[in-house]
């Protein structure tokens, strides 16, 4: 087989913004929100204006969530984009995911909130048979999945796994049957498979191991069954996050999960993928490019790192001021009782320094400018490096030696909870904060992968 090369790109949440972003409650709205929404056509139009230009790669591959909440006039726009792309000589092939059907999309316009047109499952087949189902070699109407050509020796799977009518988002026994029959057709043809699914198989990050939602469910027998059938190397989207993961098997069969960042919200990523023989795949991360919009003279990097960390800074001052509505996001809304504590908790919190929190509990921060960062700024920083990728708060570092001081003084504490990772194991959160603050691994945004 020859090298090939592709584009990647994720959650696009394309949303046409005639339908209404704006007004009090959409501000409420995108106060616990890390994506853009308002923004999102100028950062898609932008994009595919890149894409439409670049020339390493005439293929690109979207994983899933192309639509903001499964508007039908977002879905029409969105594809006027990907004609676009076509007519340039670009082929395109697209997994659509639960962001695509929701049952209650949402805008808002003069008067608050409200629910234009949406679009069901069945719907989407249709919508975007021309990116990926018409030049598929063969299809699973019922489960929205496919096996593309890609080139000569290599095959694209790409699942979807939304069809179920509980929209469980599992794969069930007639789609892991096809799954199996794909994948045996791809060794007897000599070719190399690797797999799109808008879900993540391997958590993105250490922590997002024990959190539900975060990754595919059943996602333990799902990794084994596509390791075990000879597909190695999986492109995810979901979680918004910049992440490069790799698990070996018990039996020395490796798996890799590349996530990519979503491109409208921070760290906004394009993926270029070479397949540069069966076993080796070198992976390359292109910052999106600017797009039109005012972001108060900021860079739009910035622009986006800014609201990645309101996200968090609101939730900050909303515990302190108002804990129902982000308790309530946190699926903590009807623990009254606790309000009160979590209110005195926070006004705490939203007032101290990192130096302030550190003499409290007695830990050492060395570096000046960290004890003078407030705790909520720190914190939302700490968060965002771990969506963001190659997780900068390690040992050595001024954040990071006052991050594995605090997981030191409770590290008796986490111990002794009790919880279980993906793969069933009992969690070790001390060392799943430790490596989720730091990236100790792979490089989030290239690497060259050995698939054996």
């Amino acid at each position: 087989m020859k090298p090939f090369k592709f584009y990647l790109i994720a959650d696009p949440h394309y949303f046409k913004n005639s339908l209404g972003a704006f007004g009090s409650e959409y501000d409420e709205f995108m106060r616990y929100e890390q994506k853009c929404f308002a923004e999102t056509e100028s950062i898609n139009k932008s994009v595919f204006k890149w894409l439409g230009e670049a020339d390493d790669a005439d293929t690109l591959l979207i994983a899933g969530d192309l639509s903001f909440n499964g508007e039908k006039e977002s879905h029409l726009e969105f594809i006027k984009l990907l004609n676009d792309l076509k007519s340039k000589g670009k082929r395109i092939f697209v997994v659509t995911a639960d962001h695509d059907c929701k049952e209650h999309p949402f805008a808002f316009g003069e008067n608050g909130r409200y629910e234009p047109e949406g679009t069901t499952l069945e719907e989407l087949y249709d919508l975007y048979y021309e990116f990926g189902f018409s030049d598929a070699i063969a299809v699973d109407r019922e489960h929205m999945s496919y096996v593309a050509q890609l080139s000569d020796g290599v095959r694209l799977l790409a699942l979807c796994n939304d069809g179920d009518e509980n929209h469980s988002h599992r794969f069930d026994e007639k789609h892991i049957a096809w799954i199996k029959e794909q994948t045996r057709k791809a060794r007897e043809d000599g070719q190399m498979m690797f797999a799109m699914n808008h879900y993540p198989l391997l958590p993105g990050q250490p922590i997002m191991s024990i959190i539900s939602g975060t990754w595919q469910k059943d996602a333990e027998a799902v990794t084994r069954l596509l390791a075990d059938e000879g597909v190695h190397l999986v492109f995810t989207g979901h979680m918004h996050n910049q992440s490069i993961n790799v698990r070996t098997l018990e039996n020395g069969n490796k798996f890799y999960d590349v996530c990519t960042g979503s491109i409208i919200a921070d760290p906004s990523v394009i993926r270029l993928v070479e397949i540069k023989d069966r076993d080796t795949v070198k992976i390359q991360s292109i910052p999106t490019p600017d797009f039109e919009w005012d972001t108060g003279g900021r860079s739009c990097k910035q622009y986006l790192s800014d609201l990645f960390d309101n996200m968090l800074i609101h939730t900050f001052e909303d515990l302190r001021d108002n804990p129902y509505n982000p308790m309530r996001k946190l699926g903590l809304g009807d623990k009254e009782n606790l309000f009160p504590i979590v209110s005195r908790v926070f006004a705490k919190l939203n007032k101290i320094t990192v130096g302030g929190l550190c003499r409290a509990l007695m830990i050492r921060c060395a570096d000046p400018e960290v004890r003078k960062m407030p705790v909520k700024q720190y914190a939302a920083e700490l968060v965002r490096n771990m969506f963001e990728g190659n997780q900068s708060f390690k040992k050595g570092t001024p954040k990071g030696d006052v991050f594995i001081a605090f997981i030191n003084r409770f590290k008796p504490v986490l111990n002794r909870v009790n919880a279980k990772t993906f793969d069933g194991q009992k969690a070790d959160l001390y060392d799943l904060l430790l490596n989720s603050a730091g990236n100790y691994d792979i490089d989030d945004y290239n690497a060259t992968l050995y698939l054996k």
